[in-house]
């Protein structure tokens, strides 16, 4: 028998295990990646479902409805679609008259009535026309889909800019992270609003005559003024976020043994230091799109958005605020307003979803 005091090793202790032991000693969880349990705990919250749901449809909406839709968003039916027909000049030189403007839903006008008494088909106003007679529907979603480009192209702006500020501010430290953050500090001092209309006054009497003709002609003076601003002023909150994330990385074994072969400070900061951020950098992004539509929305109510006559939803609900058109009309003005609580309710929802599902700190 072995001495119970010796030192050595029992070798039959180190017996090979049995596949059956093998199997019970397996881990009951398999491994998964950082990408694959995010999404994975994302599509476990039914809130989040509805959210994702939601955002698809309306930016499906928002691109393929302008491509098949029979009316234009400044289409005045009695002047470009009718206005030219030689049906439409007969049938009014017989003294009947029309009026394409504040047609309700779903109804038609009496030309249109007359079109379909001769057995045309006449596609339906969903949501009616406008005061100057046109499609109200194709104008929501133009609408929409303002709001939609300037929230994702707001956030590419934030995103971009304030992940290199702020992650440059955290690695240097020291004397560089002192002015790159003092210089946030007076930016967070400024009035974003007040800026935006300087701006825009500014800019329409410079670049007015520069851009007619075109594309930024129909976008207008305004929207540049604000997709400036946001590369200005709105990137401080994520700069300060992912500086606040990189001090705290920077401090571990990897970037020790980074620095320690000789890697160039902008390969660790890009190739290691900015994706162990990466969940605090979706969450961010993911809630300035709808800071960034709301604001949108609220400059374009008070005429500073886009340009006459493209739509935005600010500006439709501006366009039904006034007491005739809300005491006649009033669907003009829930119809914008409910699709802008219904899109930026759904975005807040999803950010606070992802932030759930990415961040480590608030997993059980």
């Amino acid at each position: 028998m072995k001495n119970i005091f010796s030192l050595q090793p029992n070798v039959d202790d180190f017996i090979p295990a049995l596949e059956e032991e093998k199997v019970q000693a397996a881990k009951m969880r398999p491994a998964a990646s950082f990408w694959k349990d995010g999404f994975k705990r994302l599509l476990h919250n039914p809130i989040a479902i509805i959210c994702i749901c939601v955002i698809v449809i309306l930016v499906l909406m928002a691109i393929f409805i302008p491509m098949i839709w029979p009316y234009s968003y400044d289409e005045m039916l009695a002047v470009n679609k009718y206005g030219a027909d030689l049906d439409f000049l007969k049938w009014k030189a017989l003294g009947n008259t029309d009026d394409f403007a504040n047609i309700k839903p779903f109804h038609y006008s009496a030309y249109e009535q007359y079109l379909r008494a001769n057995g045309e088909f006449v596609f339906p106003h969903i949501f009616g026309t406008d005061a100057n007679g046109r499609d109200y529907f194709i104008r929501v979603v133009y609408g929409l889909r303002v709001s939609l480009s300037v929230g994702f192209f707001a956030s590419i702006i934030v995103f971009i800019i304030g992940t290199i500020y702020g992650a440059v501010a955290g690695f240097f430290g020291g004397r560089v992270d002192m002015i790159m953050m003092r210089i946030v500090d007076v930016i967070y001092s400024l009035p974003d609003m007040l800026i935006i209309i300087l701006l825009s006054v500014v800019l329409k009497e410079t670049l007015s005559d520069k851009i007619e003709g075109t594309w930024l002609e129909s976008v207008g003076v305004g929207m540049i003024s604000i997709f400036i601003v946001y590369g200005l002023l709105y990137w401080v909150g994520m700069a300060r976020m992912v500086r606040g994330q990189i001090m705290a990385i920077k401090k571990q074994e990897f970037v020790l043994a980074a620095r320690t072969i000789g890697t160039p400070s902008i390969s660790i900061i890009f190739k290691h230091l900015i994706p162990n951020c990466v969940s605090i950098i979706i969450v961010m992004t993911a809630l300035q799109i709808p800071s960034a539509i709301f604001t949108e929305s609220f400059l374009s109510y008070v005429g500073l958005g886009v340009s006459l006559p493209m739509p935005s939803l600010g500006s439709l609900a501006s366009e039904a605020s006034s007491l005739s058109v809300m005491l006649n009309y009033a669907y003009r003005l829930y119809i914008p307003a409910l699709a802008i609580c219904l899109l930026v309710l759904a975005l807040n929802l999803l950010g606070d979803a992802l932030r759930d599902a990415f961040d480590p700190r608030l997993r059980k």
